[in-house]
């Protein structure tokens, strides 16, 4: 009788997300990123804050009451969607008896769950122990039987609790050594291109707009594309051919998101500065995502913070297979001058950008 394999369905962590009631787009992103992680949400508590306390970031009544609803649901975690102080933390985590992380962290785990090249896995290290250090107290969630999760696995977590802070200091600062050595060689290839005299066009906008998708429609790359957010955290260039006889690299870059980490883009920014060598930006919007105009205004921010803001730039709106009527996307268009619609999905208006961006050039 031949012998029958059962594939065993490990059970996810259970997450309790908490986020402020009078930002909803940014409590949907944290179900987004809560997913991305792959952990189940157990509950959303959307709450009104009228004045933040020192000991909890709300009032005590209402930490408790939290702290019971997640003790009720048997979550493994609790999620903030806004920055939380390490005591904070601590507090919380007394209160509940399960690891508490913020916005912050949860990005990082993110980072570190997806950072596939060695220079992404050196900069998520680094942004991981800068946000660690002063948090050598604070509980962790066994990701380890996570898939592809990194964090939990190789040392992001519990191993930080056995070193000490002077460890820790001295890890940073061979991660920076190391992230100024890949730098320099992102330099020399930058000035290598440079020689070869081709214009440069970064692909940038916000994680999950479909940037990598239109690499590859655009050059016929095979980039890794997934529908979930920062599917991409290395740059990417090829070359491409916008009309025929005009030559030019197309560079993917890593997706924005609103209070993306300051360790994150400090550790990735030389990735990130790719952008800014560039002679032509092309954003990429989600035309179906309701919160465009924040996704927009983020990009934008974090552009002109790494010295790209005054690049010329080409805004298209992407996704319009998923808009339900044509005059949605006039709508947009009208409240994006200048802007662009495609479908990187079934091809449209991407021969039409094409030349645009030859002419921009």
């Amino acid at each position: 009788m031949p012998q029958v394999l059962h594939e065993i369905n490990e059970q996810k962590k259970r997450a309790l997300l908490v986020s402020l009631l009078k930002d909803e787009d940014s409590g949907n992103e944290l179900e987004g990123l809560t997913e991305t992680l792959e952990l189940e949400i157990s509950s959303h508590e959307r709450i009104n804050v009228r004045e933040r306390q020192p000991k909890f970031g709300i009032g005590s009544g209402k930490a408790i009451e939290i702290s019971e609803k997640a003790n009720h649901l048997k979550a493994d975690c609790l999620i903030f969607d806004w920055d939380i102080s390490p005591s904070q933390q601590r507090n919380w985590e007394e209160l509940s008896g399960i690891p508490v992380m913020d916005r912050q962290e949860l990005i990082i785990q993110i980072f570190a769950s997806r950072a596939a090249s060695k220079e992404a896995e050196l900069q998520v290290q680094l942004a991981s122990l800068n946000y660690l250090l002063p948090r050598l107290s604070h509980k962790y969630i066994d990701l380890s039987r996570q898939r592809g999760g990194r964090y939990g696995t190789k040392g992001a977590g519990e191993t930080f609790l056995e070193k000490d802070r002077r460890k820790i200091e001295q890890k940073i600062q061979r991660l920076e050594k190391e992230i100024d050595e890949v730098a320099k060689q992102r330099q020399v290839q930058r000035r290598q291109r440079e020689r070869q005299m081709l214009p440069v066009c970064a692909i940038v906008g916000y994680t999950n707009a479909g940037k990598s998708s239109l690499l590859n429609a655009l050059t016929g790359s095979a980039v890794l594309v997934e529908d979930k957010l920062f599917a991409t955290l290395d740059a990417t260039t090829r070359r491409f051919e916008p009309v025929p006889g005009k030559q030019t690299l197309l560079t993917d870059t890593v997706g924005f998101i609103r209070q993306l980490p300051h360790t994150l883009i400090k550790a990735f920014r030389s990735t990130l500065e790719e952008a800014a060598h560039a002679n032509l930006l092309i954003n990429v919007l989600d035309a179906s995502n309701h919160a465009i105009e924040e996704c927009f205004k983020t990009t934008s921010k974090v552009l002109s913070e790494l010295g790209a803001g005054e690049i010329p730039v080409i805004t298209v709106l992407n996704k319009i297979d998923k808009l339900e009527e044509n005059g949605q996307t006039e709508s947009l268009l009208s409240r994006f001058p200048e802007s662009f619609a495609i479908s990187v999905k079934n091809g449209t208006g991407l021969d039409e950008l094409k030349s645009l961006i030859a002419k921009k050039l």
